[in-house]
């Protein structure tokens, strides 16, 4: 038994309508005047990192069938993926002092009444920091390995965009379609973020978005000879940007559409025939669905990690008080890496 006499908490005040503000959040702190004690086949976990996605905004909306999944409930704590170490088990497969990563509350302790959801740390020493299982070695790894071996069946030699390049997923995906023997040219939003995918990660170009007063003409000058493989991150006038300058038989992966999450009214996308022109097959896709395949990708990135043929880099923030900032500064390109907010007990 574990007694735990205080739980700070995130919680959704209210769904939200356009951008993220901090005033949709609330943190409070909960006295807990008694012992927290899992039901059968339960855990308790104490959290040591949570991860901020783009797809959280989309869950701080109201309810939508065509939603990732089911909305936050407001006055409810907001649920995200991150690393825990269990405390309390009366589950047979997990044992106190497990490390775990998977979807949980964003608290300092949470109570589940099942393990489901949650995948056992299997790597941990000086070269696999447990953040990691919140990037590289967790969702937005398995995403972006999914997304670009499974989905768009890369072959050597052929040309891709990667957009919002510069995140958790993107940073990835291009790193692994060099590994392929591809020619892979990412966007960002800053002059830093564009030198450091062409300086750190090994993108053969990258540029500012934000600068370009035509993306058809910006994609065009990248790809003279066309996009074989686009990895979708951005959606709106990206897309319809892309189609354009597409080959005839490409591939298009959708993970995300993060332009246009804290949008009331979604852009259209107007060269759709583009589609029917150059035969291009485009899938959409969630992780949840190949969580079969991490055990594989998990050691191929594990081996990828210690061999040095892969980078990563991560945008810590210290504490739950400062989280709800982080956040936001997903969906303003503020971070400078993989957003990771580093738990704090004593706070």
């Amino acid at each position: 038994m574990v007694e735990i006499k205080k739980n700070k908490q995130i919680v959704l005040k209210d769904y939200v309508v356009g951008n993220l503000k901090e005033i949709h959040m609330e943190i409070r702190s909960l006295d807990v005047p008694m012992m927290l004690i899992p039901e059968k086949g339960g855990l308790l976990l104490k959290n040591l990192y949570l991860s901020w996605d783009g797809y959280t905004r989309v869950l701080m909306s109201k309810p939508n069938p065509n939603n990732y999944g089911n909305s936050f409930v407001p006055g409810s704590v907001i649920d995200c993926y991150g690393v825990s170490q269990v405390i309390d088990s009366r589950h047979q497969d997990f044992q106190v002092g497990d490390l775990v990563w998977g979807i949980i509350g964003c608290e300092h302790f949470t109570l589940l009444p099942s393990p489901l959801d949650l995948t056992k740390i299997k790597y941990t020493d000086d070269s696999i920091p447990l953040s990691y299982y919140t990037g590289i070695l967790g969702m937005p790894g398995l995403t972006a390995y999914v997304g670009f071996h499974e989905i768009c069946s890369p072959k050597k030699g052929e040309t891709v965009y990667v957009s919002a390049a510069f995140g958790a997923i993107g940073q990835l995906v291009g790193q692994f379609a060099k590994l392929m023997g591809c020619y892979v040219v990412g966007s960002a939003g800053t002059k830093e973020k564009v030198e450091l995918l062409k300086n750190k990660f090994g993108f053969d170009d990258a540029f500012n978005y934000k600068e370009e007063q035509d993306l058809t003409v910006a994609l065009k000058r990248c790809f003279p000879e066309g996009i074989d493989i686009y990895f979708e991150n951005v959606g709106g006038r990206m897309l319809d940007a892309v189609l354009v300058n597409m080959n005839v038989h490409g591939r298009i992966a959708v993970c995300g559409l993060i332009s246009q999450y804290n949008l009331t009214e979604h852009d259209g996308v107007h060269n759709l025939f583009c589609m029917v022109t150059k035969r291009i097959r485009m899938q959409g896709f969630i992780e949840p669905d190949y969580q079969h395949m991490y055990p594989q990708f998990l050691e191929l990135v594990v081996q990828y990690i210690r061999e040095g043929k892969i980078v990563y880099m991560e945008d810590m923030v210290e504490g739950l008080e400062e989280a709800p900032s982080a956040l936001i500064g997903v969906f303003s390109g503020r971070n400078v890496g993989k957003q990771v907010v580093r738990m704090n007990h004593n706070e």
